[in-house]
């Protein structure tokens, strides 16, 4: 079954959607939007995911945060959706009588699931596809490693340029550009949602799935921040899986690929959730 439901943040309401099996285990997940997006999701991978899930009898809530798609409100940053994501939580358990909690969330969503997450008991579970954590250093070395290093030993590309279809010159200026950014510090002090995803992710207690894709530069920052940082140990722990796949591009737009994020979240939903249907 799925229907509609409206969820209320101090007389604002916004809406989402519950996937609700006939027979659903206890453990359920809460699909957080990655902005700027709504509940449906880029080919509409949301709606297919939620799907998936449902026909593993895995209840599903997928919603719109305030100013995005049909809920109310002023438009809200990543930074700021605790309320919209304890509510959504609050409306899940209540419509469905799950007692555990997996939050699902792609891009600046897994940022704020980070966030969120140790400050609900409830929630058992991570699952962070493509991370967003940006910063000038990281941007630049992966640019650089990710992107021109390939693009120069492409043949395509020299195809382009004795064909003069591409400015030679222009590329080289970029890539000095990425290769002093990429040997630079940041100049401006750390961003407090950084802080707030180390401490949070740090402090989870539950179990964490990173799922990266393998052609997408916004995961290539992650994990070079993330997985060669010592102040994320969370990561390197065993309560951490982490998956990589490698042609995949930041919303797994490929069918095999959507098939394979849909296939590592029921298992890991499924393993939090051993104590049955309820």
């Amino acid at each position: 079954m799925e229907r509609a439901v409206t969820i209320d943040i101090n007389n604002v309401h916004i809406l989402g959607i519950l996937h609700l099996p006939e027979a659903c285990r206890k453990t359920g997940v809460v699909l957080i939007v990655g902005g700027p997006q709504y509940r449906v999701g880029s080919h509409r991978q949301f709606v297919q995911l939620a799907r998936a899930l449902s026909g593993e009898q895995i209840a599903c809530l997928r919603f719109d945060y305030r100013g995005m798609g049909d809920s109310e409100g002023v438009k809200q940053s990543f930074e700021t959706i605790e309320d919209d994501i304890r509510a959504a939580c609050d409306a899940f358990i209540a419509e469905t009588g799950v007692s555990k909690l997996v939050l699902w969330g792609l891009c600046d969503a897994a940022s704020a699931a980070m966030m969120y997450a140790p400050s609900d008991p409830r929630v058992a579970g991570v699952i962070l596809v493509n991370p967003w954590l940006r910063s000038e250093s990281a941007m630049g070395k992966a640019m650089v490693r990710h992107y021109y290093l390939r693009r120069f030993f492409s043949r395509n590309f020299w195809r382009k340029v004795l064909k003069g279809k591409v400015k030679i010159g222009g590329s080289l200026k970029d890539i000095e550009t990425y290769i002093r950014a990429s040997r630079s510090e940041d100049k401006h002090p750390i961003p407090s949602y950084k802080v707030r995803m180390e401490v949070g992710l740090n402090t989870f207690a539950g179990q964490i799935c990173l799922i990266l894709s393998g052609t997408d530069l916004t995961a290539r920052e992650f994990e070079q921040q993330a997985l060669k940082d010592q102040k994320w140990p969370s990561l390197a722990s065993t309560r951490a899986q982490i998956y990589r796949l490698h042609q995949a591009n930041h919303t797994f737009s490929s069918t095999d690929d959507k098939a394979e994020v849909e296939a590592i979240t029921t298992k890991f939903v499924k393993h939090l959730a051993v104590e049955g249907p309820l």
